[in-house]
């Protein structure tokens, strides 16, 4: 039995906030899991978009934070069932997109 966390623990590890997301990526660092490099590059990108509608709330407008928020919101929900029932991240154009932009966190 290994030591090192699965593939679908680390994926999961990695929606447990932007902490999370962190850890999750230096367990990774050394077994380098496709699934869990996967989850990591989509919650990377849903941490963006989240920092996104806190500056368009307070600088620019509220409404429009608000419909980031809670579409980042939705889309982290979603990707975290799919972390835990193990399948790929599946959010419509933004998966692809996340994969694509976030290479360095490979």
């Amino acid at each position: 039995m290994s030591d090192s966390p699965s593939d679908k623990s680390i994926a999961i590890i990695a929606y447990i906030t932007f902490i999370g997301t962190i850890i999750a990526y230096f367990l990774n660092r050394e077994a380098k899991h496709p699934f869990a490099t996967k989850h990591i590059q989509n919650m990377f990108g849903l941490l963006l978009i989240l920092f996104c509608a806190q500056v368009a709330y307070g600088y620019m407008n509220p409404i429009l934070g608000d419909v980031l928020w809670i579409g980042s919101f939705g889309a982290w929900a979603f990707s975290l069932v799919t972390a835990i029932i193990g399948k790929e991240p599946a959010i419509p154009f933004f998966s692809q997109k996340f994969q694509e932009w976030f290479q360095f966190l490979k």
